[in-house]
């Protein structure tokens, strides 16, 4: 029996440990199970794999769906536990770089078990790292802006803030997906866009930037800062570290889109009177509540509750009650969105149903 009185909500420091742990847990092992392979080899590379692609969907699967109710305060260690992941993964790659490419020892299956390892982890971990310190005051948000320059993909520090939060949901918005159209599709089209979209934005904050001294342009650290990252590869391993480098940028890049596609798939923003798409809401965004991919994610599938409160700490977010919710965990429904023919057909009846109930929502009750 748990030590507080019977029907009553658990004491606070309670529930903030509790999420402490399970975000911590779901988070780091694997870099532990990484660095065992990389320095042992053997089967380590292999478990690595194993649960970083299926350990969080079977807690999913094996578990039912929870959805605990969100504190409104952080746990003390949140900034320590984004920071501890966003030097993670300035460390994993130029050392992933060198087991993959360079003299590691390892063999070949080895190799590419950890490349894929490190892959799924700068994508499904690092980049919700990033994402949750672009969000943050520096120093923190340099640290983010760090992450996605390493991982080549500096731009989307620009984008996302100024243009997908913004527009998502809209036309204008290059990474929210229409229905019927393909993640291929959606990966050709988002993946340039939102690099433009972002470069329009920051020179357009910056042409009204007070004194008309703005400092250095954003994209110049990005596209500078990327550049120096494959010089560290070639001095660590040659061309072939360069290939390892630049593959585990594209690997983390394409799970960064793939999750847009996913989150905002079919939703779209009705316009007001004037004309101007309405404001955002709980109903343009996909949301899961399953656990486990939840805290390997830093609460990356409660997204309804992120647009409309993009300063709120992953620790807080909520599950609205009124919000699209996916039939699968996230990381399923990635994986059937590679599938364009089964994933609009799956989608075809969920989407409808989202679309109702934000109707009803919308009239109000009684209509």
């Amino acid at each position: 029996a748990p030590p507080w009185p019977s029907g009553t909500a658990p004491p606070l420091c309670y529930t903030l440990i509790m999420a402490a742990l399970s975000f911590t847990l779901a988070t780091v092992s694997p870099l532990i199970l990484m660095a065992l392979g990389l320095w042992w080899g053997g089967v380590w590379p292999w478990l690595a794999l194993i649960w970083m692609s299926l350990a969080a969907v079977l807690l999913d699967v094996l578990i039912p769906a929870l959805a605990p109710k969100a504190s409104d305060r952080e746990f003390p260690a949140t900034g320590v536990l984004l920071t501890g992941l966003g030097l993670a993964c300035l460390a994993v790659l130029p050392l992933m770089t060198w087991a993959v490419a360079g003299p590691s020892g390892l063999d070949l299956p080895s190799r590419a078990a950890l490349f894929l390892t490190a892959g799924l982890w700068l994508g499904q971990v690092a980049h919700p790292a990033a994402h949750e310190l672009i969000h943050r005051p520096r120093p923190l948000f340099s640290l983010g802006l760090a992450i996605y320059t390493s991982l080549l993909f500096g731009h989307h520090t620009s984008a996302h803030r100024l243009v997908h939060h913004r527009h998502v949901a809209t036309g204008l918005d290059p990474n929210s997906a229409p229905e019927g159209e393909s993640f291929y599709r959606f990966l050709r089209r988002a993946w340039p866009g939102s690099f433009v979209a972002g470069l329009r934005a920051e020179t357009a904050l910056r042409g009204r930037a007070p004194g008309n001294s703005p400092g250095l342009h954003p994209y110049a650290l990005y596209i500078g800062g990327a550049l120096a990252c494959l010089i560290v590869a070639a001095l660590i391993a040659g061309l072939p570290g360069v290939l390892v480098w630049a593959g585990l940028g594209l690997h983390a890049g394409s799970q960064i889109l793939l999750s847009d596609y996913v989150q905002h798939y079919g939703l779209s923003r009705a316009n007001g009177p004037e004309g101007k798409p309405l404001p955002v809401g709980d109903a343009h965004s996909w949301n899961s509540p399953h656990w486990a991919s939840s805290a390997l994610m830093l609460n990356a599938p409660r997204h309804s509750d992120h647009h409309s409160h993009p300063a709120r700490p992953y620790p807080a977010l909520r599950l609205p009650p009124d919000a699209p919710l996916l039939p699968w965990p996230l990381p399923v429904a990635a994986v059937i969105a590679l599938h364009p023919g089964a994933w609009r057909r799956r989608m075809a009846p969920v989407l409808a149903a989202a679309r109702a109930r934000a109707s009803r929502t919308a009239e109000g009750p009684g209509r």
